[in-house]
């Protein structure tokens, strides 16, 4: 998943559009959310349970009459951004004495009721599998009483809730195929949080992409903690496949030809997809990616790391070796695959070679972009439980810096890979730094600004690149492309 920093760091994420306002409705919801495009995407399905119940959105957090915060519990970082959060929430709180706060997602999950203990303005607490319960829930905060549903589901995915779209431009969408987790990694709190694997039924899937798709969305982001790991065998947990019938294991779906389905079903419409987890990408997927041109030429791959000692110590279940042999065969396959990663640095027992190590991985493969962290221990992991946090900050921070900077190294030579060549973008908005210019994004993922013209939002657009800097394409549109 996209990292939590970037998104924090960017702004405060989630405030919610004004879109699904009916006129019946008379309450008011403000929500927030942090972390993962899953927690955007969960924020959305919050929305659409809570219009049923009289609220409008708002993005005017002093009228409203429920403020929710969707959280992240990824990186301790993550945690204390929300709880400063919480205390504007409580200012507000003490004018708008109607006003209710509630905490959803992996922090909810996470804390359970010591949330209620530690933060004395928060109502309801409510995990990332009971949101169909916050009918009943605020039911029991307006009688008084605090009201916390924290319980993991076996099979709950939301596949018959229609999300407001609430952080949408308009052009691009987020469609959730997966929940939950089963792959242990010790430092990683989300089998935790969100619980086992289960997959949603792929006819569901279709029909939200219709709707979407009726709504004039281009782009579709299909959405799981580990999206290679989709499997529909008529519901239940990924690892009771083998309990299934032989019909079952027979007519299974996975997600090689569920992404067949998708770009075969709608040509028009541009798909992608994340995360990914190397141990479970399959060839397939790659093939099926080449097979389609309506498939962005983008993954996801995090390696957490380039030492086998440390993939061992993080139980990720790849070596270095198998990471760079199937980025060989993704390049084989897609040669214009582009690849971003996950790095953390300064694990448990990291030497330098260790970091070595690592640094090596990148130069071999060298990645357009990453999200890098310094590892930081999560309470309830593995990590945590079994495995001693002995690398001293400072070093932490000087091999995180060596990674940034080996990373931008490689964005920029990544990009200029792109000089002078024409490519269709798809414009998703207005640039931040010129208000006359469109930014867009190519299928591999790579923004590009350019002037306006006559183009629209959502138009897709050739553009000829004269000019990049390590993050960004500059260039000249040149018309639109045939997949108008």
């Amino acid at each position: 998943m996209e990292s939590v920093e970037k998104i924090i760091e960017e702004k405060i994420q989630g405030k919610a559009l004004v879109t699904a306002n009916k006129k019946e409705n008379t309450k008011k919801l403000f929500i927030e959310s942090y972390g993962c495009q899953m927690n955007m995407n969960d924020s959305e399905i919050v929305a659409a349970i809570l219009d049923k119940e009289g609220y409008n959105t708002t993005q005017i957090l002093e009228e409203a009459d429920l403020v929710l915060v969707n959280t992240c519990s990824i990186r301790e970082k993550a945690e204390t951004t929300i709880r400063r959060r919480l205390q504007k929430y409580n200012a507000v709180k003490k004018v708008n004495k109607k006003m209710k706060v509630g905490v959803l997602g992996c922090m909810a999950e996470r804390l359970k009721e010591k949330f209620l203990e530690e933060e004395k303005i928060v109502d309801l607490v409510v995990g990332p599998d009971a949101y169909r319960d916050l009918p009943n829930l605020l039911q029991e905060v307006s009688e008084g009483r605090d009201a916390v549903n924290v319980i993991l589901s076996k099979d709950e995915t939301y596949g018959d809730v229609a999300p407001v779209r609430l952080n949408s431009n308009g052009v691009s969408a987020f469609v959730s195929i997966t929940r939950g987790c089963d792959n242990m990694c010790t430092f990683c709190v989300v089998p935790f949080t969100r619980g086992r694997e289960r997959s949603r039924d792929p006819k569901s899937i279709l029909e939200e992409i219709q709707s979407m798709v009726d709504q004039n969305f281009k782009e579709i982001t299909l959405l799981g903690q580990n999206v290679d790991s989709y499997l529909w065998f008529g519901g239940g947990l990924k690892k009771d496949f083998k309990k299934a019938t032989e019909m079952a294991q027979a007519t299974a779906t996975d997600f090689a030809q569920l992404l067949d389905m998708c770009a075969t079903e709608f040509p028009k419409t541009r798909f992608r997809f994340s995360t990914s987890n190397p141990q479970d990408m399959s060839l397939d997927v790659i093939h099926t990616m080449a097979k389609h041109k309506n498939i962005c030429k983008y993954l996801h791959l995090p390696v957490q790391s380039g030492s086998n000692a440390m993939l061992k110590a993080m139980n990720r279940q790849h070596t270095r070796e198998e990471y760079k042999e199937l980025v060989d065969n993704i390049f084989r396959i897609v040669p214009e695959m582009s690849l971003s990663q996950d790095m953390i640095v300064g694990f448990c027992g990291e030497t330098e070679q260790d970091h070595q190590d690592t640094l090596e991985l990148m130069e071999y493969v060298k990645y357009d972009f990453g999200f890098m962290f310094a590892y930081s221990e999560r309470p309830g992991t593995l990590a945590a439980k079994k495995l001693e946090d002995d690398i001293p900050f400072d070093v932490k921070k000087r091999r995180l810096q060596t990674v940034i900077d080996l990373q931008q190294k490689h964005a920029l030579y990544r990009t200029q890979q792109h000089l002078g060549k024409t490519e269709e973008f798809l414009i998703e908005g207005t640039s931040k730094k010129d208000p006359n210019k469109w930014k867009g994004r190519n299928t591999q993922n790579t923004v590009a600004v350019f002037d306006k013209g006559a183009y629209k939002l959502g138009d897709f657009v050739l553009v000829k690149v004269e000019d990049c800097t390590s993050a960004t394409l500059k260039g000249i549109a040149l018309g639109y492309s045939d997949n108008n």
